[in-house]
């Protein structure tokens, strides 16, 4: 998709967001306006990355459900379209290779100064706490070296309730922190270093909502249920 219809997209469902759930912002001048970044967030709605990647200043590339570019009728040729435009990351759910190989996109990506998007949960909160984040983020940005901007979404689960397809004019927030500055130790370095990154980003991400904390890792209904 061309750069101009790029941003007419992501101009049209910012407008769609502002005028039907007229969201509060705050902090998007810690986005920073030029080179990689990357974006941590709290995950609550599929709607999350639309969010995301719609209202923030910059381009975020987000992983993507590779189904999303897969799905028939007029709703899979709408969402094939934004997240074509907004530069998405098709990856299949549940390949741990699939997975490996598109962080590793990630990284060339944050290394041609785009901005890239990651939940460190894994999978959307269904109760509305916030989970232990799992250690990709903390590996990403320890390989890189960019800023890690934690971003907290508060209500975006309003806006389309568990099971149905409908979603809802329903108010939101969306706060921005400050940015998290790491060191490049490049793609060798420490678990325990790693772990300690991630941990701090999750804080931050905490201090952002106001979630519960949940010190265990979150799973997807067909992960609890095998």
């Amino acid at each position: 998709m061309a750069i101009g219809e790029t941003g007419i997209v992501r101009t049209s469902v910012r407008t769609l967001l502002r005028v039907g759930a007229r969201p509060e912002t705050s902090g998007f001048e810690h986005v920073p306006a030029s080179g990689g970044f990357i974006v941590a967030s709290n995950h609550l709605s599929f709607l999350d990355s639309v969010i995301i990647q719609s209202l923030l200043p910059r381009q975020v590339r987000f992983f993507a459900k590779a189904d999303y570019w897969t799905q028939k009728g007029l709703k899979g040729k709408i969402m094939r379209g934004f997240f074509d435009s907004v530069g998405s990351i098709p990856v299949e759910r549940g390949d741990h290779s699939a997975s490996v190989t598109a962080l590793k996109q990630l990284v060339e990506f944050v290394g041609n100064g785009d901005g890239v998007g990651i939940y460190p949960e894994g999978t959307r909160s269904r109760d509305g706490r916030l989970y232990r984040g799992r250690t990709g983020v903390g590996w990403l940005a320890l390989t890189t070296g960019v800023p890690v901007i934690p971003v907290g979404l508060i209500g975006t689960d309003k806006l389309q309730p568990p099971g149905k397809n409908v979603i809802l004019p329903r108010k939101f927030e969306i706060r921005v922190g400050k940015p998290i500055e790491v060191e490049h130790l490049g793609p060798k370095h420490g678990l325990q270093i790693r772990r300690k990154t991630t941990d701090h980003i999750m804080a931050r991400i905490a201090e952002l909502t106001g979630q519960e904390r949940v010190d265990e890792y979150n799973k997807r209904p067909d992960e609890t249920a095998s």
